[in-house]
This record gives C-alpha cells, structure tokens and sequence, in this order.
C-alpha cells in the first residue's frame, strides 16, 4: 500500500496530447508502466507497482511554465543518456548546486521538468 503524507506531494499529472507517444517516452527514458483507464487517462504507476504516482491526461495542455516536476536519479549520467535517447530535449545540461547535480529537459509533448541526484 502506499505511504501517503500529510502536505507533501502525492500525484502529478502531466499533460500528454498524444498518451501513446508520451507513454513511450517514459517509458523508455525511465523504465515507468502505466495503467490505462479508457483511451483518456493514463495512470504513472508507482515502482514495484504498488499505487500510482501519477497520469498522463491528453485534456491537460502542455508547455513550459507549469510547475516544475523535479525526478530523482541513482545515476545522473544514465538518465540523462536515456532522455536524449527517448526523444526528450535536453533544455538546461547538467549542473552542480550545494548537493547535488541536475539537469532540465522537456518531454515530446513539452511538459518541462527536471532530474538530480546527490553529490
């Protein structure tokens, strides 16, 4: 089951105009599943496959100034590799701040986000 928290975050929807090219995208560059809810949603589920984390909605628009969706990476080099690969955009390359790196990248339909890990 999963540990939801009092006032942290809980789900993110992104917008995915074309759910099957967004699906792929993710999948590839991070290894997500989904689990669909009809042609018009689909759910992020969460790893190990307990809950979900998040959906893809194609009724949502998409573009950069929405709030910034900030992943987690055991390897930052990987994940970077893997987004150019699934087609993402690489938008800000990789960075250092007091502890850690990340890097900035927009998805196929241009959702804007972010990856890091720790120093």
């Amino acid at each position: 089951m999963a540990d939801n928290r009092h006032h942290t975050f809980d789900y993110v929807e992104l917008a995915a105009p074309d759910i099957a090219a967004a699906k792929q995208f993710y999948a590839d560059a991070f290894g997500w599943a989904f689990t669909d809810y009809g042609p018009d949603y689909s759910g992020i589920r969460r790893p190990g496959g307990d809950g979900e984390m998040g959906g893809l909605n194609p009724a949502r628009p998409a573009g950069a100034g929405l709030p910034l969706v900030i992943l987690y990476s055991d390897d930052l080099d990987a994940t970077y590799a893997a987004v150019r690969a699934a087609g993402g955009t690489i938008d800000e390359e990789i960075f250092e701040f007091p502890g850690g790196r990340r890097f900035h990248f927009s998805d196929p339909a241009g959702n804007s986000l972010a990856v890091w890990a720790e120093a």
